[in-house]
């Protein structure tokens, strides 16, 4: 599958779930002082996030093009190191903004993959935080709980804070990352 049909299919299973699909943010920010470039998907909704402004739908998809050089966790020394880390790249996103939470992303998530995109079953493995307890953060039970419900317990693996959570000043979203071997 190419990547455009990759990304129209993501893009049409999301709008399927009443999302807005919304066109990429410029990667050059305007009117914010704190990045420089789009280091990844969710800062162009940094405002509905952080509470500044109320977004127009409850729901949105989109494929933001990004470029890793800066941002607080900045990650571009592990550009080449690995197979997943780029320097310009999009990320595929669907945004919920008091709509739904992990119940129903971790169902959306594993339906696209595996009855949209046909991915075989038994070679997806997903990640939830570990938790962090020099900041009494807790493991995520919730959404280990939900991917049980999907996918045998030996294939959700714990991703500690550097791997799975990106944070957007004190805090910010954790980011569940699904692996395919």
């Amino acid at each position: 599958m190419k990547s455009q049909q990759i990304r129209q299919t993501f893009l049409d299973f999301y709008k399927s779930k009443q999302h807005e699909v919304v066109a990429s943010a410029p990667m050059v920010i305007k009117n914010d002082p704190t990045l420089m470039f789009v280091n990844a998907g969710m800062n162009p909704f940094k405002e509905y996030f952080l509470g500044i402004s109320e977004s127009k739908h409850s729901r949105i998809a989109d494929s933001q093009k990004c470029l890793r050089v800066s941002g607080k966790h900045n990650d571009l020394e592990e550009v080449g190191v690995d197979t997943y880390h780029h320097t310009m790249f999009e990320m595929l996103g669907n945004w919920s903004f008091g709509d739904y939470f992990k119940k129903e992303a971790i169902a959306w998530a594993w339906e696209l993959l595996t009855e949209v995109y046909k991915i075989d079953k038994d070679c997806l493995y997903v990640t939830i935080f570990e938790g962090d307890a020099s900041e009494n953060l807790e493991r995520d039970t919730e959404a280990y709980d939900y991917w049980k419900e999907f996918i045998a317990e030996d294939r959700i693996l714990n991703g500690n804070k550097k791997d799975n959570f990106w944070e957007m000043g004190d805090q910010g979203p954790c980011v569940h990352v699904l692996k395919y071997t």
